[in-house]
């Protein structure tokens, strides 16, 4: 039952069943001690045997003396009991005997013709009736005896003695009823104080209870209010206490969960926790972007099966082999990634519960552009070495030719001086250019900012380079759609350099009886007014995997072609896009195998350069 789920309800029921065993085993004595003390039926019995036995004692000497027995009448009327003598020859047994309220008892409901046949033999009859219906009615007891003349034997009357046996029936039942009514009501009162009490005492109770289910469900600014000094008083500013450092603790918790969650957040990095079995249990935004990435990649159909569902919850297939080492091994491991055309270094550490793996973290971090910029390094690296190879092995060789004295005639000792001017020339513009281009990359390009008339500036470019194109047999045209367009700040000496460093590559790169055409035309670019300058050649053609390089610095899209003497520094095309960047622009490139090549330049008319 639910109230024995209860503290109240057992300590309740404990007292109620203390209570009741004790009422109980009380009245089991008291019963007794009433039957055995108060004066019972049977002691009645006898004791209206032996007033019968006194009164037939003396009536020889009262015989015929009508007074006396009245005057015994009247006397036995007050002890609630009677008498009645019955002549032998005239006995009537519908005689009146005595009246019990409103009834009138005769002889003949009372002892019977055989019984009184017997007393006037000379019997004495003690027996018991009752002349109501009422089962809480004692009924009457009666003696019946023979009375005898003085010197005679053979009775001449007898004589009914009776008593009612209420008076007796009711003190024992009074006094039972009266315990039991006692006992009640002391059982009702100890009970409901008894509730009372244990409600008073178990609310505090009740209100711990309630509020510790409230702090289950994250409500930790419950508290208990204290209404006593005793030891739930205690109980309770304890409790309150906990409250309050758990709260405290709770509250300390989720600031670091903050924090965590923000770093993580913040982090560049992709940061993805997993547990033993694989499954992803934490991952942050920039691991959610990765995983899409990764996930979007064009897998191989080999691959294709697998990827399909590990970005769903689980490792990544990636990921995989890492992981499952770093749980083997338990220890932690780093290693780089090359998954497509990407590079991802990773560190997998694992997660401890006690003593054991509970789970892997990992930290991802797309070093692709590093990986691109360390390898621009080397190759810029080795670029400049091959660059200033060649001039310093002519350089030394030529010197040491002359300086040893092996050449001897005046027109080869000039021709070898010669080639070593040339040769440091070269070396000067290379250097001359890395300059630039280091000083552009880093922003502190000096631009000498005016108006410049960009159709006259083509011109003058035409005009450079028209000697050098006839001679190898290539046509330099110009289609010039709009006369007098004006850059309204621009460095012309810039631009003049970007036009010399396209159109020398484009000559070096076209066959004789090819065309070079130089086009320029207003366009608009960024929703603004600005010039197009287009250099297109006849050449060999970039291929189309390589356009997206030709702009870095010592880049070859011919890896077989060599540069002479007179060659180029390789580093035309970036310092080409570093100016056209610093004046706001654009450049591209197109270019067709066989075909030829096209370079697109934008310049805004009225943009403020960097």
């Amino acid at each position: 039952m639910f109230i024995f789920n209860s503290v109240v309800g057992k300590l309740w029921m404990t007292i109620i069943g203390l209570v009741a065993v004790v009422l109980i085993s009380l009245g089991l004595f008291l019963f007794q001690y009433i039957d055995r003390s108060i004066p019972n039926v049977r002691n009645q019995e006898d004791n209206l045997l032996k007033l019968a036995t006194k009164i037939a004692s003396e009536a020889p000497a009262h015989h015929n003396d009508n007074p006396y027995f009245e005057a015994l009448t009247e006397l036995l009327e007050t002890q609630d009991a009677g008498m009645k003598l019955l002549d032998r020859g005239a006995v009537h047994l519908e005689d009146p005997l005595f009246v019990a309220g409103d009834k009138v008892i005769t002889v003949s409901e009372v002892i019977s013709d055989k019984e009184l046949a017997s007393v006037f033999a000379g019997e004495t009859i003690r027996e018991r009736f009752s002349v109501s219906m009422n089962p809480w009615h004692g009924g009457y007891v009666y003696v019946a005896m023979p009375l005898y003349a003085e010197g005679e034997t053979e009775p001449y009357n007898a004589m009914i003695v009776f008593q009612s046996m209420q008076s007796i029936e009711d003190t024992q039942i009074y006094v039972k009823r009266l315990f039991a009514l006692v006992s009640l009501m002391g059982f009702l009162l100890t009970t409901f104080f008894a509730f009372f009490l244990i409600t008073r005492i178990t609310r505090p109770l009740t209100s711990l209870k309630k509020a510790a289910d409230s702090i289950t469900h994250g409500q930790y600014d419950k508290r208990v209010p204290l209404v006593s000094n005793d030891e739930i008083g205690e109980l309770t500013q304890t409790f309150n206490l906990m409250a309050d450092r758990l709260q405290g603790t709770i509250k300390d918790l989720n600031h670091e969960k903050q924090n965590l969650a923000s770093v993580l957040h913040s982090m560049e990095d992709a940061v993805i926790s997993f547990d033993p079995e694989g499954n992803i249990i934490f991952i942050n935004p920039h691991g959610e972007k990765m995983l899409e990435d990764w996930n979007g990649l064009d897998w191989e159909e080999t691959e294709e099966e697998e990827a399909s569902g590990l970005y769903k919850g689980q490792i990544p297939d990636p990921l995989r082999q890492l992981f499952e080492g770093v749980v083997k091994e338990t220890k932690g491991i780093s290693s780089r990634l090359h998954v497509k055309n990407g590079v991802y270094s990773v560190v997998m550490a694992p997660l401890y519960s006690e003593d054991q793996v509970r789970g892997v973290v990992a930290v991802i971090r797309d070093v692709t552009e590093e990986t691109r910029l360390e390898k621009l390094r080397t190759d810029f690296v080795a670029n400049v070495s091959h660059e200033l190879r060649t001039p310093i092995s002519m350089l030394q060789g030529y010197s040491e030719a002359l300086v040893d004295d092996i050449v001897t005639s005046p027109e080869d000792r000039k021709e070898l001086a010669q080639v070593i001017h040339d040769e440091s020339l070269r070396m000067g513009r290379l250097v001359k250019d890395l300059l630039d281009l280091a000083r552009m990359e880093n922003g502190h390009m000096d631009l000498n900012l005016r108006e410049v008339n960009i159709t006259e500036l083509i011109r003058r470019a035409q005009r450079k380079f028209i000697v050098l194109s006839k001679e190898q047999g290539i046509r330099l045209e110009t289609d010039l759609h709009c006369d007098d367009l004006v850059l309204h700040r621009a460095d012309e000496d810039r631009l003049e350099q970007v036009l010399t460093n396209l159109l020398d590559n484009a000559i070096r790169h076209t066959s004789a009886g090819s065309s070079i055409n130089i086009c320029c035309d207003q366009v608009e670019y960024l929703k603004a007014p600005a010039v197009r300058i287009q250099v297109a050649d006849e050449g060999e053609g970039i291929p189309p995997d390589e356009i997206p390089y030709i702009f870095e610095r010592f880049y070859k899209a011919d890896k077989a072609r060599t540069r002479g003497a007179a060659g180029g520094t390789g580093l035309g095309l970036a310092i080409v896009k570093n100016i056209v960047d610093a004046h706001r622009g654009a450049i591209s490139a197109t270019s067709t195998i066989g075909q030829g090549t096209t370079f697109s330049i934008l310049l805004p008319l009225e943009a403020e350069p960097n």
